[in-house]
C-alpha cells in the first residue's frame, strides 16, 4: 500500500515514514499542504496520514481539498494540537481515524490494519 504522509515536523514525518515502511508499505512525505496535494495527484496513494496543525495551510483545509478531489481515499489525522472544533470538522469530512501524536507510532500498526488493504 502507498501511504502519503503530510506532516510539517520533519523528524515526525521521518519517523512515520520509517514506521510505515517497516510495516511493509511504501511512504511518500510532504512537509506542507500544497506539497501534499501535489504528491496526492502525482503518487496516487492508497491512504493519507495528515497533520492538522501546519503553517500556511491547515490540515483541515488540506482535508477539504482532498475530499473535493478524491472523496473516498482513507485519511488518518495525526495531531497533537487540534481543537475540538477541528476534530469535529475532521470527523464531519469523513476521516478514517484520529491519532494523537504522542501515541502515533504505537497506534500505527492498528491504524494501517484498519484501512483494510493488503500489504504491499
Amino acid at each position: 500500500m502507498k501511504i502519503l504522509i503530510i506532516e510539517d515536523e520533519v523528524e515526525i514525518a521521518r519517523l512515520l515514514a520509517t514506521a510505515v515502511e517497516m510495516q511493509g508499505h511504501e511512504a511518500a512525505v510532504a512537509h506542507g499542504g500544497e506539497e501534499g496535494l501535489a504528491l496526492l495527484r502525482e503518487k496516487r496513494p492508497d491512504a493519507v496520514f495528515l497533520d492538522v496543525a501546519m503553517p500556511e495551510m491547515s490540515g483541515i483545509e488540506v482535508l477539504r481539498r482532498i475530499r473535493a478531489a478524491q472523496s473516498s481515499i482513507p485519511v488518518i489525522v495525526i495531531t497533537g494540537y487540534a481543537s475540538p472544533a477541528e476534530i469535529e470538522e475532521a470527523r464531519r469530512l469523513g476521516v478514517t481515524d484520529i491519532i494523537e501524536k504522542p501515541v502515533v507510532l504505537k497506534s500505527l500498526p492498528q491504524a494501517l490494519a484498519g484501512l483494510n488493504f493488503p500489504k504491499a
